[in-house]
């Protein structure tokens, strides 16, 4: 005789398992991208949830009813949800990083759009984002994060996580953090430019007939590149930089839901 009820329970842990795998790959980097079709993120959210549900099959859930149940699924969502947007904030400091360096060499005004945010990005960040993030695909980062979204089922019970307060404080001093990051990425071409701008300014005193205006903005287009093209090489040191910064805020996290 089949047991109806046992397959139902079972039929809900695998939709909590879903709901935190998938709610983490919508807004997890790599994967929310708009480039990325829908099916293919309830795909890969689905097969990875049957790995897990096989490979775990001591989960379970308590609930009363419905509403108990509704409460479950609301805590799964948050659970995904902040760890991929906090994951995502750590890949989003090199757009900081990028709109820093273009308003300091003149090319704030320049925005493109790119298709796979659907936002307005400048020059400057959309060349280091791609650059950066290629060097993160070739590091594995995102076999990391399918990997650290699974680890977080032996952790975090279904429906058991705990939103203590110093999740907010975690928050705070990563944002706190976001700043100082994207400027020391930018500052060698801020160091560049304050230096032009001082050189500029003692030229204007000494020849006022000089237009250090006109002079001084294809200066600092061309100072800007030439310090971009040198110090390109800190890319992987820069991209290794974030990929720790990722695993360190999401070890705080999932030690703070627990």
């Amino acid at each position: 005789m089949i047991e109806y009820s046992i397959i139902i329970d079972q039929f809900l842990i695998f939709i909590l398992i879903l709901i935190r795998l998938a709610s983490f790959l919508y807004v997890a980097p790599f994967f929310n991208t708009k480039g990325i079709p829908g099916r293919i993120k309830i795909g890969l959210a689905f097969f990875i949830s049957m790995i897990v549900y096989a490979a775990n099959p001591s989960l379970s859930i308590e609930y009363n009813s419905m509403l108990g149940y509704s409460i479950l699924v609301l805590r799964e969502v948050l659970v995904g949800l902040i760890l991929g947007a906090l994951s995502l904030m750590s890949v989003q400091i090199i757009y900081f990083a990028g709109k820093t360096i273009d308003m300091d060499i003149g090319l704030s005004m320049a925005q493109l759009y790119d298709p796979t945010t659907r936002m307005q990005t400048g020059i400057m960040g959309n060349f280091y984002y791609y650059l950066i993030m290629l060097i993160l695909v070739i590091s594995g980062l995102h076999r990391y994060l399918i990997g650290a979204i699974v680890e977080t089922f032996k952790v975090i019970p279904l429906g058991g996580a705990i939103f203590k307060a110093s999740i907010f404080d975690i928050v705070l001093d990563f944002m706190s953090d976001y700043f100082i990051i994207g400027f020391r990425i930018a500052l060698p071409v801020f160091a560049a430019t304050l230096l032009l701008n001082c050189v500029l300014a003692i030229l204007a005193k000494v020849s006022p007939q000089m237009n250090m205006f006109v002079v001084g903005m294809q200066l600092k287009i061309f100072v800007g590149i030439f310090v971009i093209l040198v110090t390109i090489s800190m890319l992987p040191s820069i991209a290794n930089f974030l990929q720790t910064e990722i695993k360190t805020i999401l070890a705080k996290l999932v030690k703070s839901m627990y």
